[in-house]
């Protein structure tokens, strides 16, 4: 009931607690009408000022100027109503009715110059420096485009102010003077402070993000704007109060070549095409949406379904129409009532835009791909090199150019042979004679279908292509061909054992033959090729019995294959072709690097190297790179890896190696970048594979990719990013294709970022669902953790019911399957927060959890090697100081903090941090509890020099902190 002042100001404050939006507003304009039936005006001043902040955050700028009117009113009549908070707030707010005039165009431009003038008025009568006026002033002349630099100056040149705008907002808004200006470069520097955290306040970073993106994406600085989309979207999203800024994240997706994703943001924040109490706002939002589709209609998906306005289905043609007749229509509202052309110029400009970049932007998110008008998603390849884009139109030249590259052992050729086919299978097609047999060409297809048929490991494929090809050769009157097939047939897809030795007869007899061939004194360069094949191929049916067989192959196949490879590698210098077998050396250097012999691997493979640089056949060093690169990582030697592993892409796209695993290639450079401390150049290439993998299918592939790139973006501090990424992982769509496992481990740290983020709510949702679904795991001890965990989350979020009983869950748990680490953590957070919450009530409440965590730490036995006892007794006991800290037991705290730093002592160096805290709170309690400074500035100065001897300079700088405040209380 709210029938007192106290009850009103009660629902006041809990209200004041929810997220801005339409709950938070529409509860806000109730308590304004239960205010005004109490005599005393302090209660509707205060039901006033929260009902204009829920207006000002849910962008009903039309309604905010109305509010802020009785506010002024009551003001004059009852000053005394307003406490010395509220007084201010009616001088502040005067700018936010300004921004609020100018975001509807129906209010004319001599009203809101008229509202500044007042402002200014009220400013001087109370003694206020003039600089916020001066800010309103060029916010004016921003819009309009009129006396902007004069504007400008008369702003910039004022020192700040008491109430002049927080510094983030003001830096934000001298940035965006600037962009608008065409200088990325300068607007980019002087949001330095606001984007690197320096600054911030209730919208910022993430107004100013928003305004970034292009900025940096026009710079080529694709890091910082991938990760502020990724972190300013999520708070974003949803939002009625950053309509304009969600548009430029819409807009920033459609230019970075993510239109699906942007799709994915339209369905998420389709109300905001209904944001009428923001015009200037829904102008902005409107316009990204008019960037996305008329992009999505150039791209041919004018019938493609998207998201619109609600209560009707749109495709993208027709959603372009509407937005750009809408769009149009506020923009020259605005300019009719600004008298000028500003706002209708600036919307031009960016219609005008094309995306600055040659290739998509990774953004390391699951996204779904455009779908096409049928509902298919469709699949956009990867860009290859020019090379390989060069299709000749005449027939003969097309296939006299596939066969010098696939003659000449070079990549490229594969589309060629699919236009080929293409040709040769169309109606009408009659085969020309000045390209020999019909025979050849139709056996040289079946043969790259082989090839095609291997890459997706159809083995039955294979064989029916080989034994095609073997037969339109012999037709054909090539014997070498027939011997490439055959060879070829009887060592790919071959399974260990009787069809080794039938494949292994069948190639001793075929090499023989090719011997014979290649050895008479006629033989032509396309005998001496076949001859390489066949060689090739026993090394190869030698490799695959040697891989099956692994880690330990035994002797008689080790034998086997080394004498393949060696007689290979003989045979081809003894004809002068070396390069002929670099594959094969290539085998050699992977059953080495398997076998645990890293070093000879490597030898192999920069043999192999020195002889393609030899040979002037720089395209066969793509897949040996690539493998000196896991054998560098395999060797801890991460920034030589990555040269190699940049080397194998970069000979990949010169060469118009298509078949080369680039995606697969970027997430090892994403592992190696990891290793060497680049958590950049991590997040870069692990982005880019797992958007590779998208497109070829691989989901599973990809999802682990992006597992991987959360942990590495969290270890780097930027949990925000870790978070989106993770977000987009564990969607119905997106789980619904991955291992359970998997999914697991994206919940699993989902849940823990959300937590670092004080997103206690979403955290202890994700923590809930990973209980259940490892609950019936046989590993009891991941539900025992995830409980635990749960339960830690529930307590954040405020829910204490629930929090219980997730902790008597995991206790439960543990019965069966231990993880004291967990639960005993679990025991010490609740413990710190029935002190927090009860103060000294709350003590015998902590004291008994830390009690059982105690229990739980002397069940342990000898065996429990992955509990360190060190840590959880120097825990327990830093917690229970704490606790009688808390409530001011003072005597009991130094024990137990004592008792804490000799804990930690036992632990080495890993027990330094952590014990370094536990002297920074024990001298606490002696210097502020006990009256002890001389004992604390002692027991500090010797934890300090101990600390930077350690090595732990944080450490020691917030001892050293602590010392200089109790040294200044002391008196010197």
């Amino acid at each position: 009931m709210l029938d007192t002042p106290e009850a009103v100001f009660e629902a006041l404050r809990e209200n004041n607690e929810r997220p801005y939006g339409t709950p938070r507003t529409v509860t806000a304009e109730e308590l304004v009408e239960a205010a005004e039936q109490f005599e005393e005006k302090d209660v509707l001043v205060t039901a006033l000022l929260e009902l204009m902040s829920a207006y000002e955050y849910a962008a009903e700028h039309r309604k905010s100027p109305v509010v802020f009117a009785r506010i002024l009113t009551l003001w004059e009549e009852v000053p005394g109503s307003f406490s010395e908070w509220e007084a201010r707030q009616v001088l502040w707010r005067h700018k936010w009715v300004t921004t609020s005039l100018l975001q509807v165009p129906d209010v004319p431009l001599a009203t809101v110059d008229g509202w500044v003038g007042r402002m200014g008025d009220r400013y001087r009568a109370a003694g206020e420096g003039l600089q916020p006026v001066a800010a309103m002033r060029h916010r004016i002349a921003a819009h309009t485009g009129a006396d902007r630099e004069i504007a400008w100056d008369l702003w910039v040149t004022r020192p700040r102010e008491r109430l002049s705008d927080c510094l983030a907002c003001e830096t934000r808004h001298q940035g965006l003077h600037h962009l608008d200006a065409g200088d990325d470069e300068q607007a980019l520097r002087t949001w330095e402070p606001v984007l690197g955290g320096v600054q911030s306040c209730e919208e910022e970073p993430w107004v100013t993000q928003a305004h970034a993106l292009l900025p940096l994406l026009r710079l080529g600085r694709t890091d910082g704007a991938r990760s502020y989309h990724l972190t300013g979207y999520r708070h974003a999203r949803g939002r009625v109060g950053m309509a304009e800024e969600t548009g430029l994240h819409v807009e920033f997706c459609a230019l970075s070549g993510n239109e699906g994703r942007a799709l994915e943001i339209l369905a998420e924040n389709r109300a905001l095409f209904d944001t009428a109490g923001a015009p200037l706002s829904l102008l902005g939002f409107l316009t990204g949406v008019q960037v996305l589709t008329r992009r999505l209609v150039e791209q041919g998906y004018d019938t493609t379904p998207v998201a619109g306005p609600v209560g009707r289905t749109w495709m993208a043609r027709e959603l372009l129409d509407h937005v750009s007749e809408r769009g149009d229509a506020l923009a020259a509202a605005f300019d009719r009532r600004n008298g000028t052309g500003a706002v209708g110029e600036r919307r031009r400009a960016r219609l005008a835009r094309r995306p600055p970049l040659a290739e998509p932007l990774a953004l390391g998110l699951r996204t779904a791909a455009v779908p096409s008008p049928e509902g298919e998603p469709v699949v956009t390849a990867p860009p290859v090199a020019a090379s390989a884009r060069e299709v000749p139109e005449d027939f003969v030249e097309l296939v006299e150019k596939a066969r010098e590259l696939a003659d000449a052992g070079r990549p490229g050729d594969e589309e060629l042979w699919l236009r080929i086919a293409e040709r040769v299978g169309a109606d009408g097609h009659v085969h020309d004679a000045r390209l020999g047999p019909e025979e050849r060409l139709r056996g040289e297809l079946a043969e790259h279908r082989a090839f095609a048929a291997m890459e997706d490991e159809d083995k039955a494929a294979v064989k029916a292509a080989l034994a095609e090809a073997r037969e339109l050769f012999a037709l054909a009157g090539m014997p070498e061909r027939v011997l490439t097939a055959r060879a070829r047939l009887a060592s790919v897809g071959v399974e260990p054992g009787p069809e080794a030795d039938e494949g292994r007869a069948e190639l001793d007899t075929v090499l023989a033959e090719a011997r014979a061939l290649a050895d008479e004194g006629t033989a032509t360069a396309e005998v001496r090729r076949a001859y390489f094949v066949v060689l090739q191929c026993r090394a190869f049916l030698a490799h695959t019995e040697a891989m099956a067989a692994l880690p330990d192959v035994p002797a008689e196949l080790r034998e086997r294959f080394e004498a393949a490879v060696s007689e290979a590698v003989a045979e081809s210098e003894r004809l002068g072709a070396p390069e002929r077998t670099v594959n094969t050396r290539v085998y050699a250097a992977d059953i080495a690097a398997r076998s645990g012999d890293p070093e000879r691997a490597e030898r192999e493979l920069r043999n192999v190297l020195r002889v393609v640089e030899a040979a002037g056949t720089p395209w066969r060093a793509t897949r040996p790179r690539g493998l000196l690169g896991q054998v560098l990582l395999q060797q801890h030697r991460p920034e030589e890896a990555m040269e190699q592993f940049h080397g194998a892409l970069a000979s990949a796209a010169a060469h118009g190696d298509t078949a080369f695993p680039v995606a697969r290639t970027h997430a090892l450079l994403g592992h190696a970048a990891d290793h060497a401390g680049d958590p950049g150049a991590a997040v870069r290439h692990l982005s880019d594979g797992a958007s590779r993998l998208d497109r070829e299918g691989d989901a599973a592939g990809a999802a682990e990719l992006r597992v991987e790139l959360a942990d590495v973006l969290a270890r780097a501090d930027r949990q925000a990013d870790a978070v989106a990424v993770l977000e987009s992982l564990v969607t119905d769509e997106a789980a619904a294709g991955m291992d359970e496992r998997a999914l697991a481990q994206a919940r699993l740290l989902l849940a823990r970022g959300l937590r670092e983020l004080e997103e206690h709510r979403a955290s202890a949702e994700q923590f809930l669902l990973l209980a259940d679904a490892v609950e019936p795991w046989e590993e009891q001890f991941t539900h025992t953790l995830v409980a635990s965990e749960a339960a830690v989350a529930l307590l954040g979020a405020g829910n204490e019911d629930a929090a219980r009983s997730a902790y008597d869950r995991a206790v439960a748990s543990h019965a069966k399957g231990p993880n004291p680490h967990a639960v005993a953590e679990m025991m010490r957070d609740f413990a710190a927060y029935a002190v927090s919450a009860g103060g000294a009530e709350g003590l015998e409440d902590a004291l008994e959890h830390l009690r059982r965590a105690d229990e739980v730490l002397t069940a342990l036995t000898g065996d429990d090697e992955d509990v360190a006892r060190w840590y959880q007794s120097g825990a327990t006991h830093y917690q229970r100081g704490r606790a009688y800290a808390g409530a001011e037991r003072f005597p009991e705290a130094l024990a137990e903090l004592e008792l804490a730093i000799a804990a930690h002592e036992e632990g080495g160096p890993r027990g330094e941090a952590p014990r370094a805290e536990a002297v920074r709170v024990a001298a606490l309690v002696e210097a502020n509890g006990l009256g002890r400074p001389d004992a604390a500035l002692s027991r500090l100065r010797a934890a300090i020099n101990r600390c930077r001897e350690a090595g732990l300079d944080q450490a020691a700088g917030i001892l050293a902190r602590v010392r200089d405040e109790v040294s200044s209380r002391r008196g010197g």
